[in-house]
């Protein structure tokens, strides 16, 4: 034995010298028989689970949790890293919490946390590989703590700034404290959406604490339905966030002007704010947007009861020199918000009114006549009572650069001011009508005789338009427009539409929706006066028309035809297939639902070589069988869309073979 304690070689055994100081101590040498001696050095104690008690008192167990917080958070603020403080975080909703609460700017400098870890400061691969793992993985507590930095790159803006949406049960001060943690490290949180919060363990002012200290890089901001969040919350968005951009808040109804006027003050980079249904936001707030926020470029303000005309004055005689996009909804505002607008709206490219009850016809007049509204490009109107012929032709005549305009909704309107408008506006390129009854023929045609720049014109649901015996007088024709849409007007018939097809020459997009009075008659003058070739042709609905219209349209535009929409057509059959896959070349998009199209179609449209569908849609066409599914296997060869909704021949084995075949291509059946 002696031998072996004074063995000093590496060979046999262990190398660096002797484990202990005195290995010959007879402490050493556990005795298990009379003539055995084995070397066994001490052993620490196990740990017991039970309480020690001395003197019939309890010791208390050492640990760090009974540290109070303020030692906590130095620890915390002393951490080198993001991934470090991640970890940290899942420990305890407790520590997570502490870590949200931590500013940026309290955190310990890179050098004095550096000199701490010099092993990692000298092993750059092993910073790289730590940084590599921060970005893939984050961190996830039993107490409902889920991983944030494993979302690092969820979807990133072109700022390089992180977005985050929270909605109903996921929004809680739990998750966005784990926001404000997990992506401090991996380029700033830069929007952050909360929607629809549930009112028990929902979000407080307290996440949004952990937001505003943990994310001062927060850009953009929307609270949608939140009750449980109030002035002081936003009171420290105020105070953390000041790069905000965009605010939008939507039915919180316990923000008042004064959490909006804090922000207003501290962010001055603010560019766009919307506000909608918040019953406590007044007047003050749109006084302070206009005064603080020098950079406001755009406001929405929506069902806020409080707001008024004084609200809407004060604004815009402080931001009109900057405000561009304008939306008021359901206000208690007068013809003297108007009025401000229309004279100090210098740089208001859009504007929209809705449901304005209380603005009268000298409010739209005053607006048009104002002359500050030069640069509007865009005015949309929608339940509005004070729309008149006066009101819109005096807009017409003081917005000289008005390209956009959408009227619904306007039942004072009638075709004489319509048609005025159509003069005065030299510039309008756009025009949408929508359920204006009091339009007639008379109307609709004076708006095609008088618009010399007009591309597109979109008329839905005007029910006072309808054919007439009335002699319309030589008109010049309108060969700016290319976009038509004529969209549910039951009493637009064959009459109108012959007079169109001689007005509009230059026609590629023509959608009539839901017309059940017009037939072949009236639409093959329209198809045989193209000049152009149309692109996209929109028949849903038109239940009267057949095949001949379709020929005429495929023969006389087939080279140029892109999409073919014949919707409920229930006249077409195959003989329309086979003339589309004679003629058309470029057609990509085919609807032929509920029409009577039968197996001996589609095999006409696979025989086609040159055709290359890529959407088809054959809903509610029961006359399909399985015996299309060779058919339909060649033409999916190109196909990325099939709808065989609700076509009761092909059976459910057909469907999950074609399914199977097709692997590239979206089919609903």
């Amino acid at each position: 034995m002696s031998k072996v304690f004074d063995y000093r070689g590496t060979e046999d055994f262990s190398s660096g010298g002797f484990r202990f100081p005195n290995p010959k101590d007879s402490s050493l040498l556990l005795p298990l028989g009379h003539h055995v001696d084995v070397y066994f050095p001490p052993r620490k104690r196990s740990r017991v689970s039970a309480p020690f008690v001395v003197s019939g008192e309890q010791k208390q167990k050492s640990s760090i949790e009974v540290l109070p917080d303020e030692c906590l958070f130095e620890v915390f603020r002393r951490l080198p890293g993001g991934q470090e403080r991640s970890a940290c975080a899942c420990v305890s909703k407790r520590w997570l919490m502490l870590l949200s609460c931590i500013r940026r700017d309290e955190l310990y400098s890179e050098k004095i946390t550096q000199s701490v870890e010099p092993e990692k400061r000298s092993n750059p691969k092993k910073e790289d590989m730590s940084s590599e793992s921060e970005q893939k993985g984050g961190y996830i507590d039993s107490n409902e703590i889920k991983a944030e930095a494993e979302e690092e790159d969820q979807e990133t803006e072109a700022n390089g700034y992180l977005s985050r949406c929270l909605e109903g049960k996921k929004a809680t001060d739990v998750r966005l404290a784990a926001i404000a943690v997990g992506t401090g490290s991996h380029g700033g949180l830069g929007k952050l959406s909360i929607r629809g919060a549930i009112s028990i363990r929902g979000v407080t002012n307290l996440g949004l604490k952990a937001i505003a200290r943990g994310c001062p890089s927060l850009r953009a901001l929307s609270l949608w339905n939140i009750s449980s969040i109030d002035d002081e919350g936003l009171f420290e968005i105020a105070n953390g966030c000041r790069l905000l951009e965009k605010l939008d808040l939507c039915q919180c109804s316990t923000i008042t002007d004064k959490s909006l006027l804090a922000i207003a003050k501290s962010c001055p980079n603010l560019t766009s704010v919307t506000i909608e249904s918040c019953l406590n936001i007044g007047n003050e707030s749109l006084q302070a947007l206009g005064c603080f926020c020098p950079n406001l470029k755009s406001i929405a303000v929506k069902n806020c009861r409080l707001v008024g005309d004084q609200g809407i004055a004060n604004m815009f005689s402080s931001a009109g020199r900057v405000l561009t996009k304008v939306k008021l909804q359901a206000l208690n505002i007068s013809d003297v918000s108007l009025a401000v607008i229309g004279y100090y709206g210098h740089e208001v490219t859009d504007l929209a009114l809705t449901g304005l009850q209380n603005v009268n016809e000298r409010g739209f007049w005053a607006m048009g006549n104002g002359q500050g509204l030069q640069k509007l490009k865009s005015f949309a109107v929608t339940a509005c009572r004070g729309v008149s012929d006066v009101g819109l032709e005096s807009i017409g005549k003081g917005c000289p650069n008005l390209k956009q305009t959408c009227l619904r909704k306007c039942p004072l309107l009638s075709d004489e001011g319509l048609t005025s408008f159509a003069k005065t506006a030299g510039s309008l390129v756009s025009l949408q009508l929508e359920e204006c009854h009091r339009i007639t023929q008379f109307g609709f045609f004076g708006i095609l005789g008088n618009s010399k720049k007009l591309k597109a014109l979109v008329v839905e649901n005007c029910l006072g338009i309808r054919d007439t015996d009335f002699e319309f007088p030589c008109m010049s024709l309108c060969n700016s427009l290319q976009y038509l849409t004529i969209r549910n007007c039951p009493e637009f018939g064959n009459a109108s539409l012959a007079i169109v097809g001689r007005l509009c020459p230059k026609l590629l997009h023509l959608n009539l929706v839901g017309l059940q009075g017009i037939t072949d008659e009236g639409l093959l003058p329209l198809v045989q006066n193209s000049e152009d070739g149309f692109t996209k042709v929109n028949l849903s609905g038109c239940v009267n028309l057949t095949d001949s219209v379709v020929s005429a349209i495929v023969k006389m535009h087939g080279s140029t035809l892109e999409l073919l929409n014949l919707d409920g057509c229930r006249h077409i059959t195959d003989a329309s297939l086979v003339e589309i896959a004679d003629d058309c070349l470029l057609l990509s998009e085919l609807d032929v639902s509920g029409c009577g199209i039968t197996d001996s179609g589609i095999a006409a449209l696979a025989g086609a070589v040159h055709l290359i569908l890529q959407i088809l849609s054959l809903s509610g066409c029961s006359s399909v069988s399985d015996k299309s599914l060779a058919s339909l296997g060649i033409l999916g060869q190109t196909l990325v869309g099939l709808n065989i909704q609700h076509c009761h021949g092909i059976s459910l084995g057909a469907v999950d073979l074609l399914v199977e075949r097709l692997w590239s291509c979206d089919i609903l059946a």
